[in-house]
């Protein structure tokens, strides 16, 4: 090396501890730095804890609820089954306003909003019920509900002021005004710190001058309310932080770019591009504390995902209708299509996952219903975990219809380009399970820092040695239990129980072997992430077939999906964990650095 070559190196080197801290700092922003959070049930199985007492029994809503719930159902089930016509919606890329009236009329715009403010006070149990039959019969006319109440008006009953509230909630909540929800730029979409639209307050502090633009915004052009989401000085002088703001269309400055972007699928929903030129907001309409945008936002993303998962649940179910009655009636080879194995093996598949996304949805649902304060972790594993099994359902649907199915006079084809979006929306899969691993992980990794830094104090060596050791006999000895009702179960409870104790021991490892380089390992994280994605699912499943045992509800069918999903889910994991150790992850990397380097001229670093 030359000398002169040494100090570009070392300023190299320098940009490139600088731009790692930075992204640390990021990452402990949106994971919320601070005391690690409790709650939920998903974290435990990181440490290789059975999270029994979360998971079982399984929630059910009282017996009120169900009956006032299965009335609002079949409402709205009357509704979307005679006004909304998935056909039209998807060809004319539009909702009618009649359909919107319809909903604000039946309640369904305000379905979680609190009834003093003129919603219907639904839990979110009961809200997922109402997201399944609309999920099932049209997807453009699901997000667009999604946007408006689950992004949308939860941020303002959230973080809204009384004030905020008094104003804005009754006619969001009745219907008569929509909602938005604003962060996606070109620079921020699943990089949700990385706005860059600003915020710059005048010297009295009363007003804020926004500019910037946003794209893909669902409801945009024809929202009355929007939370957007902005960039503001930190009074302490530090680095700029992201702050929400509610924002009206009438203020000067507010720019529709675009009010109908065109796109591949959910073409009724108006996803727009706005601009913002000089718009003076009232500091009053800072929706939550100066410079926590970035809480506002993660935390309504949390209640969309989980709506997410009851939407896929609906359409997973349609999908499992749809398939089992062609195979029944169509013949093929002198016999119909339901005695090929071939094709057993896709209705299989469909009926093992929708009972799956139906399980996993209501017990991240109930724990919104019990005021739990953390649930990123679940939201993020049924998000992916629906999303990307309703999308090889809806594959599998066509398929089964064969050619019949690729021609638009059924709705497979639609529900296909529909069905695209929900792997991106609300967080790229990609970049959840990163997010699903490096949370998990994070109490463990926690754990490891303190221990080490301990070390470096000779008065802490004996307690960091042995806490270090207690916890790393446990992870390597102890096997938990899950503890169901049913004797038949106890095989399928213990096997989950198994790959529980060594999910934890993975961990361990992957955190010694990495430390925080981890950070970077995204082939790792992703094995994580599916293995995570694995266990609690199953578990899910494991509570919930377990519970209708116990209360004498369960069907054959039942019997068979559950059971299918929870092999399935192990083979899943057993992969994952596999390929920590033996994977092709070098020739992976090579490859494509090759591919860009031959394609694009691109030079990747490190």
């Amino acid at each position: 090396m030359s000398a002169t070559a040494q100090p570009h190196d070392q300023a190299q080197s320098s940009a490139d501890d600088a731009l790692r801290a930075k992204q640390i700092q990021q990452a402990e922003e949106l994971l919320f730095s601070g005391p690690a959070a409790r709650g939920g049930f998903a974290r435990p199985f990181f440490r290789g804890d059975f999270p029994a007492g979360a998971l079982f029994p399984y929630p059910e809503t009282t017996a009120e609820e169900r009956s006032s719930v299965a009335t609002v159902v079949a409402s709205v089930r009357e509704f979307v089954e005679t006004h909304i016509d998935p056909v039209a919606i998807d060809r004319d890329a539009d909702i009618p306003r009649s359909v919107i009236e319809g909903l604000g009329a039946l309640g369904v715009l305000g379905m979680t909003a609190p009834r003093e403010w003129g919603g219907r006070g639904m839990s979110q149990s009961g809200y997922c019920q109402i997201m399944e039959v609309i999920g099932g019969r049209c997807a453009s006319t699901a997000v667009f509900v999604n946007a408006h109440q689950s992004i949308g008006i939860r941020a303002l009953v959230l973080f809204g002021t009384p004030e905020q509230k008094e104003r804005w909630l009754p006619p969001l909540a009745r219907g008569e005004k929509l909602a938005a929800f604003a962060l996606t730029e070109e620079q921020a979409g699943s990089d949700a710190s990385n706005v860059q639209t600003t915020a710059t307050p005048s010297p009295d502090g009363q007003t804020y001058l926004l500019n910037g633009t946003k794209r893909y915004i669902t409801n945009g052009a024809i929202a009355d309310v929007l939370t957007v989401m902005a960039r503001t000085p930190d009074p302490k002088g530090g680095d700029s932080k992201v702050t929400a703001f509610l924002v009206t269309p009438d203020m000067a400055g507010f720019e529709v770019v675009e009010a109908r972007m065109p796109k591949c699928g959910i073409r009724g929903t108006a996803t727009a591009k706005l601009a913002f030129h000089d718009m003076a907001v009232p500091a009053t309409n800072i929706l939550g504390p100066l410079g926590k945008g970035l809480k506002v936002a993660l935390t309504v993303l949390d209640f969309g995902r989980t709506t997410f998962g009851a939407s896929c649940t609906g359409l997973a179910k349609v999908c499992l209708e749809a398939a089992c009655r062609h195979a029944a009636r169509r013949s093929q080879f002198g016999r119909p299509l339901a005695e090929l194995e071939l094709i057993k093996k896709k209705i299989a598949f469909l009926a093992a996952t929708a009972y799956a996304m139906e399980a996993m949805t209501y017990q991240t649902a109930a724990l919104i219903d019990r005021g739990e304060e953390d649930y990123m972790l679940e939201t993020a594993i049924l998000k992916v975990f629906s999303t990307e099994a309703v999308w090889q359902g809806v594959y599998e649907t066509l398929q089964v219809h064969g050619g019949q199915g690729y021609f638009t006079d059924e709705p497979f084809e639609r529900m296909m380009r529909d069905a695209r979006i929900n792997t991106i929306g609300e967080g790229a899969n990609e970049v959840l399970k990163a997010f699903i691993a490096l949370v998990g992980v994070r109490d463990i990794g926690e754990g490891f820092k303190t221990t080490l830094e301990a070390l470096k104090h000779p008065g802490s060596v004996l307690p960091a040695l042995w806490t270090f050791g207690r916890d790393h006999l446990s992870r390597a000895v102890k096997t938990p239990v899950a503890p169901v009702q049913s004797s038949a179960l106890r095989p399928f409870a213990m096997a989950i129980a198994r790959r529980t104790a060594r999910f934890g021991r993975e961990i361990e490892a992957a955190l010694i072997k990495h430390r925080e380089a981890i950070l970077d390992r995204q082939y790792v994280q992703e094995r994580i992430a599916d293995m995570a994605i694995a266990l609690v699912t199953s578990a899910c499943v494991l509570a919930r077939f377990d519970h209708s045992l116990a209360t004498n509800r369960a069907t054959p069918f039942e019997e068979a999906a559950a059971e299918l999903y929870m092999e399935m889910a192990g083979h899943r994991f057993d992969a994952a964990a596999d390929t920590l150790k033996a994977n092709d992850d070098g020739l992976t990397s090579l490859a494509a650095d090759r591919a860009l380097r031959s394609y694009a001229g691109y030079q990747p670093r490190g």
